[in-house]
């Protein structure tokens, strides 16, 4: 085990080096960052003067390698627009992110599991076909769609739920917790059913092929020869044994969904990092951007890393190497 979360953690640092390298790549040839930081009227000199102080002045080998040492350190520079550390701006969005997210797949999965083993179990039947039928509309669908129709049809037409914003929030460990409210749930509702919809017909599809192909194993069958109930050999025979693709399908919609709600937070005008992304875009703010971009690329190799542990709890066969 020592071996292998050596081998991973040495992965791990040689993906997030070549994304680094891509981002500082990205973010050199996407406008000049100098006429962020000085007036219009600006002079030739103060541009230049600014352009030293920034040092965009040296060549591309000494920016990347101050910009590297920056990353290690912990330095991502200030917001152009905000004055303040981008590392802070992008960390007091997350939580906001995170729990809409979390949300979200919770719903995900109470539906999609026991739907999809139901529609494994019984794949003619008129219900399961229903089902496969809703899990492709919920893959169609485009999401911008999905978030206006429930606005129009649960904030507008209905007034039962907030079209906007996260609602009332409570402190927990320093954090701004909106999940701690009911006021926060009342919010949070309609975004979570509008990023939740897309993996729960994913999750769904996927569950119900793992259901199909391990019901034609012999354990299955031996399993119901021994007298075990339907729900003991599709749960606890079946079901474990299907989870290996779901658990990984899973991690990567999880990170795809904390690092791209930008959407959806649009929106419904959630204050998450997705909408912080898109003002910092439009507005050409780098240190904001590069933060982001570094930490959706640590939030995706720290989920692939733990979905690869999930592995062996869920079969032991399994072996790290």
């Amino acid at each position: 085990m020592l071996g292998y979360l050596l081998k991973r953690l040495i992965q791990m640092t040689l993906v997030l080096w070549v994304v680094s390298v891509i981002v500082f790549m990205m973010m050199s040839f996407t406008g000049d960052p100098v006429f962020m930081v000085v007036p219009i009227d600006a002079t030739d000199a103060e541009i230049a003067q600014a352009r030293r102080l920034l040092g965009l002045d040296q060549s591309i080998l000494v920016q990347y390698w101050k910009f590297l040492t920056s990353l290690l350190q912990g330095d991502f520079g200030r917001s152009y627009v905000f004055r303040q550390p981008a590392m802070t701006l992008i960390l007091e969005r997350m939580p906001a992110t995170v729990e809409m997210v979390l949300v979200a797949m919770a719903m995900a999965i109470v539906v999609a599991i026991p739907l999809g083993v139901y529609a494994g179990a019984n794949p003619d039947g008129r219900i399961s076909r229903t089902i496969m039928a809703g899990s492709l509309l919920g893959i169609s669908l485009p999401g911008f769609w999905v978030g206006m129709v429930l606005i129009y049809v649960f904030a507008v037409s209905w007034g039962v739920f907030p079209s906007s914003g996260r609602g009332d929030t409570a402190e927990l460990f320093g954090l701004r917790i909106s999940l701690l409210t009911w006021d926060g749930w009342h919010h949070i509702i309609l975004p979570a059913v509008t990023l939740s919809l897309g993996t729960m017909a994913i999750l769904l599809r996927m569950t119900r092929a793992g259901m199909m192909e391990v019901g034609r194993q012999d354990y299955m069958k031996f399993a119901r020869a021994k007298g075990a109930t339907r729900r003991d050999v599709l749960y606890k025979h079946g079901l474990k044994n299907a989870l290996i693709p779901v658990v990984t399908i899973f991690g990567l919609q999880l990170g795809d969904l904390i690092a791209f709600a930008t959407i959806t937070e649009t929106i419904f005008s959630w204050p998450g990092m997705g909408k912080l992304l898109i003002d910092s875009i439009y507005r050409a703010d780098r240190p904001v951007i590069v933060v982001y971009l570094m930490l959706v690329a640590l939030i995706f190799v720290v989920i692939n890393f733990l979905v690869d542990i999930v592995y062996t709890l869920i079969d032991p066969r399994i072996t790290l190497k």
